[in-house]
């Protein structure tokens, strides 16, 4: 089902695209599509153990967390000397249709095959 969306067209020039531009930028990667499907898998991941589970050294992964991190999809807690990274799930969903959320949405809906 495809939603239709009223258009406004003087009210155009009052939405800043550009904020949405490093957003769109940062989901157009494929190991950073990998890794927020791990975070939405498992939550709160220590840096650490993410370098296993997406089989990267700490240096490349570091760049694409930034990335994610600078563009709002994910986010950071220092505990001590480690930092862990969850998805923000707030922001996801603003961003994503319906059929894509389901992706990295893990709630009753997915679980119920209600998602999409």
């Amino acid at each position: 089902m495809i939603k239709e969306l009223p258009l406004y067209v003087k009210d155009v020039k009052a939405v800043d695209f550009s904020r949405y531009e490093s957003k769109f930028k940062a989901l157009a990667d494929q190991k950073r599509l990998q890794i927020m499907y791990e975070l939405t898998q498992r939550g709160s991941v220590c840096v650490c153990d993410l370098t296993e589970i997406v089989d990267m050294p700490q240096s490349k992964l570091s760049y694409h967390l930034k990335i994610l991190l600078d563009a709002g999809l994910i986010l950071r807690e220092t505990k001590g000397t480690w930092s862990y990274y969850e998805l923000n799930p707030s922001e996801v969903n603003n961003l994503l249709s319906p059929e894509l959320c389901c992706i990295f949405r893990k709630d009753e809906a997915t679980t119920n095959g209600d998602c999409c």
